[in-house]
């Protein structure tokens, strides 16, 4: 083969959401911590994520997990999650595909019925354990990094909808989470486009209105995603959600820019944040089980685990799980003589 660059992978879904897992970048990322790591992804490698992510290659929905050495010696693995807005801390189904990979590829040694693996985050240490039945992951658990609030019920002016109360959550991204109802869309896939277009404005309206900073990793500073949620029919689920990821290039001057792209998955990052809002409310005890559905139909379970000792926002733990399959094993290869290196987008697809 002719080329320049051949990347293995492993692409997996969580609950509908596609996560490409990157088995053998792990020389790429460069530092001591993994928050040093992500910012230096962050610096250089977005040639990487754009490669890896934009067609011709991926396609608009997609993630991907770069999977390195761990820097805490607690840690089994390190992980960094490439999105189409950029290089994230965490996220729940992205950490469900990496574990479903490294275990039923071989390349995690597997134990039966239960397989735990420490994944090494710039957000903290993230606990995961997986149910194995020959050989065959079935469930994994994701003790999460430490949940909190930002604000609750913070009236959020948000251009062409008006005044909605939000909450500003942490579950290892930064989310603006609102009733689907205020922004005025239902939480169905017909309604795609819709929920889109709310998200962007929201988010929009979210980081110019609302300042956020991690406490433990201040280069974490601004709100990612969007979460629209609601009640739902489902027998067995307590709430629907859909998450938005905008474009990057929100202009509250072109309408052609309000879009971007929805979870697949009841997001576990996000429900962390969502569990963090309803107990500090008062409306989701500490063990009691939250069930949330997403835009497809799909569940993840979670629960909250305790209250983080000591935690500068009083953060909460909390507990995640769902089920990933494995859809493909491969090689993305470019050539040298390849006109996009970088990939491509397209507005008739894409949120440009």
């Amino acid at each position: 083969m002719n080329t320049a660059l051949l990347i293995p992978y492993v692409d997996v879904h969580a609950a509908g959401q596609p996560g490409r897992v990157l088995t053998a970048s792990h020389l790429l990322a460069s530092g001591k911590t993994m928050a040093q790591r992500l910012e230096y992804a962050r610096t250089n490698l977005d040639w990487l994520r754009q490669l890896v992510l934009h067609e011709p290659r991926g396609y608009p929905a997609m993630c991907a997990v770069l999977i390195t050495g761990p820097c805490d010696p607690r840690a089994d693995v390190g992980l960094i999650v490439l999105e189409q807005g950029g290089f994230k801390p965490m996220s729940g189904s992205n950490a469900m595909c990496a574990v479903t990979a490294l275990i039923e590829t071989g390349a995690f040694p597997a134990t039966e019925p239960l397989t735990t693996i420490v994944l090494d985050t710039a957000v903290g240490l993230v606990h995961v354990t997986a149910s194995v039945r020959a050989g065959k992951v079935t469930q994994v658990s994701v003790r999460n990094v430490p949940a909190f609030v930002e604000v609750l019920d913070f009236p959020l002016d948000v251009p062409h909808l008006g005044v909605i109360n939000v909450d500003v959550v942490f579950g290892g991204q930064y989310y603006v989470q609102a009733r689907a109802a205020d922004a005025r869309v239902p939480l169905l896939p017909s309604a795609g486009k819709a929920i889109a277009r709310a998200g962007a404005l929201i988010r929009t309206a979210a980081r110019q209105q609302i300042p956020v900073k991690h406490p433990d990793n201040p280069d974490i500073n601004q709100i990612d995603l969007v979460m629209l949620h609601g009640p739902t029919d489902t027998p067995g689920a307590s709430a629907r959600n859909a998450v938005i990821l905008c474009s990057e290039d929100v202009s509250l001057d072109a309408p052609d820019t309000w879009t971007g792209t929805l979870d697949r998955s009841p997001c576990g990052t996000g429900t962390s944040g969502r569990m963090a809002a309803k107990h500090a409310r008062g409306e989701l005890p500490f063990g009691a089980e939250f069930v949330h559905e997403s835009i497809t139909g799909s569940l993840f379970t979670g629960y909250l685990e305790g209250a983080v000792d000591g935690h500068a926002r009083g953060a909460v733990r909390p507990m995640i799980a769902g089920a990933a399959w494995i859809t493909g094993v491969g090689y993305l290869a470019l050539d040298p003589s390849d006109p996009y290196p970088q990939g491509f987008t397209l507005g008739d697809l894409w949120a440009q």
